[in-house]
């Protein structure tokens, strides 16, 4: 339910009721991950979605269902040839889906949705399988591993929840894990749905050229936070980048040395200079970034190699460079250009090939669900 944390937080202040209904079991091509979710008020309205539209019917009558009766049900959506009307999943895949109300006295569950929808990490643990009593049970734990909730009252067992929550929270991992019900680390007993929530995932922009205010859109349409750097003030101005989240005037690779990154970051050099590029690179391509891209013409990206060869930069360095940046869509307008370059970053992100899918036989729905999230990505 993380993922609409914004929107239950200004729900939740506005003093309204609902009932969430969230994903927490995936199996085959479905079009949600673990973690997407939907939620209704008392009044009907809707936010959020479970499946793209396949089922979003049969979910709604479920939040209000649980609106009505206060109960917290688990629900198995599958893919039906048999009659053209039934309620499934086209794509031939399964979703598990956990509906549970929300009103004024859940304050775990609110109280989830207030952290993540200001960025502060924290992860969400509730009971997905296990006695009827205890399903939808919530633990709230916080990045110093703290908690508050509790799955049923005995310590012990919030302490080992809380525990296996917190090492997915710090590799910022949604999933399930198992423990008993004495709560110990043996699965059988209860699973537990961990949605982490940690702050958006960091791109830097580097070179304030006209590309660059497309790829700043591109980028906060992906999640990203985006900030632009350039070394000269009278083109990084908040003018001509409104929509950038942070403007850094400075040398790129001092201010990329001096900020923070990690396995999630995505560097896009824009400034095409080898003044600003080489440096910047040979910094870039030693970190644990997800994604470095340079733009530039294959002559450009040429005479870059070499350049970044004749000051260290190694084969296996060299190797994690996408230059020219960008897939190849015949793109010429900043517009095209930055959806190239966001069509690589997703490829990247999610394990994807790039290739149509027409008369393609790889999966559309790649297995990576549990291995990125904004809460995840």
């Amino acid at each position: 339910m993380l993922d609409i944390a914004a929107e239950l937080r200004q729900w939740a202040e506005e003093g309204r009721d609902f009932a969430v209904a969230t994903v927490v079991a995936v199996g085959g091509s479905a079009p949600r991950g673990p973690g997407a979710a939907m939620a209704v008020d008392t009044g009907g309205a809707v936010i959020g979605s479970v499946s793209g539209g396949c089922v979003e019917g049969a979910v709604y009558e479920l939040c209000v269902q649980a609106l009505r009766d206060g109960r917290t049900v688990r629900e198995r959506f599958g893919y039906s040839d048999e009659d053209a009307f039934a309620v499934g999943l086209t794509c031939g895949g399964v979703i598990d889906v956990l509906v549970a109300p929300v009103p004024s006295g859940a304050t775990v569950l609110r109280a989830a949705a207030a952290a993540a929808g200001h960025d502060a990490p924290a992860a969400l643990t509730r009971v997905v399988r296990g006695p009827d009593a205890l399903l939808g049970r919530a633990l709230l734990v916080r990045a110093d591993g703290t908690y508050e909730g509790s799955i049923d009252g005995r310590a012990e067992l919030d302490r080992r929840a809380a525990a296996e929550a917190k090492a997915l929270l710090d590799t910022g991992r949604t999933g399930t894990v198992g423990i008993a019900e004495d709560g110990t680390s043996c699965p059988g007993g209860l699973t537990l749905f961990v949605e982490s929530s940690v702050p958006p995932p960091r791109m830097i922009v580097f070179g304030a050229v006209d590309f660059a205010t497309a790829l700043v859109r591109a980028g906060r349409f992906l999640g990203y936070h985006v900030t632009v750097c350039d070394a000269r003030p009278v083109f990084a101005t908040r003018a001509r980048f409104p929509e950038a989240d942070d403007l850094v005037v400075d040398w790129p690779h001092r201010y990329l040395r001096s900020t923070a990154t990690d396995d999630r970051t995505v560097l896009c050099v824009l400034t095409h200079d080898a003044k600003f590029d080489v440096p910047l690179l040979e910094t870039a391509l030693r970190l644990p970034a997800a994604y470095v891209g340079a733009m530039g013409s294959r002559r450009t990206h040429e005479d870059r190699d070499r350049r970044l060869r004749e000051a260290g930069v190694g084969d296996e360095e060299l190797g994690r460079l996408r230059s020219p940046i960008g897939l190849d869509l015949g793109a010429r307008t900043p517009e095209e250009t930055a959806l190239s370059i966001a069509a690589e970053i997703v490829a990247m992100r999610r394990g994807g090939t790039g290739a149509p899918l027409t008369g393609s036989r790889t999966p559309i729905h790649h297995d990576t669900h549990g291995g990125d999230a904004r809460t995840a990505a």
